[in-house]
């Protein structure tokens, strides 16, 4: 009798994709994102493949919070648009290729192309 390796099951990265799926709707209703930043919080701990997520999602949010008020601070000598620019552009390649990652099963390792792709 041969046995064949039991296949390893799936990570369950649902939470991970429904925080990446309030992130996009965060750029129509902002309040979603908030709403995404604390079930990344409350959904963190339960596995591994899980977890690089949830803190590359968490990271998102704040480093996405602090670039957003320095637009907003910098509007007043008009770079502030060009960041709004920057910043929507960094935090959209950021979801999408978290997700994508998400998608197929595989953790985030890192990030590159100075932070804004996940990998």
């Amino acid at each position: 009798m041969t046995h064949s390796p039991t296949p390893t099951a799936a990570p369950d990265l649902m939470p991970a994709k429904i925080v990446y799926g309030l992130y996009a709707v965060g750029y129509v209703v902002a309040l979603t994102a908030l709403v995404g930043v604390v079930y990344a919080y409350v959904a963190r701990g339960k596995d591994p493949v899980l977890d690089s997520h949830l803190t590359f999602q968490i990271r998102t949010f704040w480093i996405s919070l602090a670039i957003a008020v320095l637009a907003f601070v910098t509007m007043v000598v008009g770079i502030g648009f060009l960041i709004w620019a920057f910043l929507a552009i960094w935090g959209l390649i950021r979801v999408i290729s978290g997700f994508l990652l998400a998608n197929d099963g595989k953790p985030i390792t890192g990030t590159k192309h100075f932070g804004i792709m996940a990998y």
